[in-house]
């Protein structure tokens, strides 16, 4: 009679499994996807914001309760979180349909990019999945990359209604622009 193997995982192997993804000191992964802004559909390939901070914000989908606060956050504090964009590109993803995306940030005039991950694939790179078999989406993660295309720092999960998550952000995106303009 065979019996079953049974493997017990360590601590630090749960925690590998559950982590994944780029860590910080990280060569953020490349990627290039469908996008869009306010104003239209666009590629989005993040080599091409080489040279400034990019904050990449993980959401589950476009138009719901949660994913709404958080953009219009973002939107509502673009000047001080994002230095008015000078320096700071903010690339919202999940695995909408860029078309929805566009709409969206039209509807709401957002002023940051949307990134369609309608395939998964960057979710698998950046391990933002939901494990769950019948959903497609895309947890609420959050990682700032430095001009040097390192990640500088992962809000894992964002949270979107807690105040301190927008200074945590805000204080980060200030740090890599000091460290890009030279400052300790």
């Amino acid at each position: 009679m065979l019996l079953p193997v049974i493997a017990i995982a360590t601590g630090s192997q749960i925690a590998q499994a559950q982590d994944g993804g780029p860590k910080v000191g990280d060569v953020a992964p490349d990627f290039t996807l469908k996008g869009s802004t306010k104003d239209g559909l666009r590629s989005i390939h993040l080599q091409q914001f080489r040279g400034q901070t990019v904050v990449l914000a993980f959401f589950p989908k476009a138009r719901t309760s949660g994913c709404t606060a958080q953009l219009e956050s973002y939107r509502d504090q673009y000047a001080t979180l994002f230095n008015g964009g000078k320096n700071v590109a903010v690339i919202a993803i999940s695995t909408d349909d860029d078309t929805v995306q566009m709409n969206w940030a039209r509807d709401k005039r957002f002023p940051v990019l949307f990134a369609s991950d309608a395939q998964r694939t960057v979710g698998k790179q950046y391990n933002v999945l939901w494990n769950l078999v019948l959903t497609k989406l895309e947890k609420r993660v959050l990682f700032v990359v430095g001009p040097d295309g390192r990640v500088t720092h992962i809000m894992r999960p964002f949270k979107e209604m807690v105040a301190d998550s927008y200074t945590e952000l805000g204080a980060e995106v200030a740090k890599s622009l000091g460290v890009q303009a030279g400052k300790p």
